[in-house]
C-alpha cells in the first residue's frame, strides 16, 4: 500500500459508513429495488475492475442462447454517449462502451444495450424483443434493480477479504456486501490449483452454506485473430509489439512472453481511449521492427476499440474455464433461477 493511499484511510472509513448505511435501506426497504418478471443474472465484483466480468459474461451467454432469448445490459463504462442505446452495426466502442460492443459482434442472436439506468435499461429491452433472461454487466452494487442470481466474481491472487475500501483499497463496498452473493467465483487461478488449497479460500471468505463457490482459470485461444491468424505454438518465430488498454495485462503479458520470440509492452489504463499520437506511436514502434515475422497484438477488449485506426492488427480471445467443469456451475445457476419461481421456459 502506497503512503498516499495509507493517508487516505479517513475517507475510506467515510465511505465505509455510506455505502453501509446504503445498502442498509436497501436490505430493510427503505430503498426500493424494481423485480421484474422475467429472470435476472447480475455479474460483478466488490473490487474496482481486472477479475474477469467479461469472459463470465460471455461463458453465460454461450450456455443460455442454446435455448432461450437472451438480452445484455452494461452500463457501458466510458462510452462517451448517455442514456439507453440498442446496439447497431454502425456503433462505434466511443458510442456503447468496448464491452458491449464485443458481446454485440460475438455473439449476433442476443440483443445488446447500455443505460446506466438499468431498471429503465431492462424495460426498454422487453419493449424492443421479447425475451427470456436478461443478464446485466458488472451490477453487483447497482441495487435499484432486485437481480435474481447474483455472481460475485473475486481474483485468486487478489481476494476481496485481502482488501480493503476506496480509497485505501480497491473494494467498492465492505466486504459483507458479499453476504448478497448466491455464487462466489474465484478467477485467474492456476490451473493446478490443489483441492486443499481451495478449501482454504473457501474457508477464508466465509462463504455461507447457501452460497456456491467455484474456481475458474483463463484459458486463451489457440491462435491469435483479426489480421493475422497464428496458431499460439507458432508464436516462438515472431517478435511482438503487445499493446494493453485493461486493468490488469500482466497475466497476459507473462502469457506471451512464454510463448513468443520478444516482446515489447505498451501499457495503457483500462477502457483507455487511444488518442491519434499514441496511434501513431503504435505504427511507429511496429515500424521500427525488423524481424522478418512480427506481430502487433492486442486483447479482444482493446480490439474494439483499436481495430477501425490500425488495419493490421490482431488480438487473442479467452475464456471462462471452470476448474470443477462446467456442468456443476450450470447446474448452480439453473438452481437459483428456477428458486426465483418466475415464469420461464424451464431451465430443464
Amino acid at each position: 500500500m502506497s503512503i498516499l493511499r495509507f493517508l487516505l484511510f479517513p475517507i475510506s472509513l467515510l465511505y465505509d459508513l455510506v455505502t453501509r448505511f446504503r445498502n442498509y435501506f436497501y436490505d430493510v426497504g427503505i430503498f426500493k429495488s424494481k423485480t421484474f418478471n422475467i429472470p435476472i443474472i447480475a455479474v460483478g465484483n466488490l473490487s474496482v475492475g481486472g477479475t474477469g466480468k467479461t469472459p463470465q459474461i460471455e461463458y453465460l451467454i454461450r450456455f443460455l442462447q442454446k435455448k432461450y432469448k437472451v438480452g445484455v445490459l452494461s452500463r457501458g463504462y466510458s462510452r462517451r454517449t448517455k442514456g439507453f442505446i440498442k446496439l447497431e452495426n454502425t456503433h462505434t466502442s466511443e458510442d456503447v462502451g468496448d464491452e458491449p460492443l464485443q458481446y454485440f459482434k460475438k455473439f449476433p442472436k442476443i440483443l445488446v444495450a447500455v443505460d446506466e439506468n438499468r431498471a429503465n435499461g431492462i424495460q426498454e429491452l422487453q419493449q424492443k424483443q421479447p425475451l427470456d433472461i436478461v443478464l446485466l454487466d458488472d451490477a453487483f452494487q447497482h441495487r435499484k434493480v432486485k437481480a435474481d442470481c447474483y455472481i460475485l466474481l473475486t481474483k485468486y491472487d487478489d481476494l476481496y477479504t485481502d482488501d480493503f475500501l476506496l480509497p485505501t483499497g480497491n473494494l467498492r463496498e465492505n466486504i459483507k456486501g458479499a453476504k448478497r452473493a448466491h455464487i462466489i467465483v474465484v478467477t485467474k487461478c492456476p490451473v493446478d490449483l490443489s483441492s486443499e488449497k481451495q478449501q482454504d479460500i473457501k474457508i477464508k471468505l466465509k462463504a455461507t452454506q447457501q452460497q456456491h463457490v467455484f474456481f475458474s482459470n483463463i484459458k486463451y485461444y489457440n491462435s491469435t485473430s483479426g489480421f493475422l491468424n497464428i496458431p499460439l505454438e507458432s508464436l516462438s518465430d515472431y517478435e511482438i509489439l503487445l499493446v494493453t488498454g485493461i486493468a490488469n495485462p500482466a497475466p497476459l503479458a507473462s502469457f506471451i512472453k512464454a510463448k513468443a520470440n520478444k516482446v515489447h509492452h505498451l501499457i495503457y489504463s483500462d477502457h483507455h481511449h487511444f488518442s491519434s499520437k499514441e496511434i501513431d506511436i503504435m505504427i511507429t514502434k511496429y515500424a521500427a521492427i525488423t524481424s522478418e515475422k512480427k506481430l502487433l497484438l492486442t486483447t479482444e477488449k482493446d480490439y474494439m476499440r483499436l481495430s477501425g485506426k490500425i488495419s493490421f492488427l490482431s488480438y487473442l480471445e479467452m475464456s471462462t474455464n471452470f476448474m470443477e467443469g462446467d456442468s456443476q456451475f450450470i447446474a448452480s445457476v439453473k438452481l437459483f433461477l428456477n428458486e426465483s419461481n418466475l415464469s420461464i421456459k424451464g431451465l430443464e
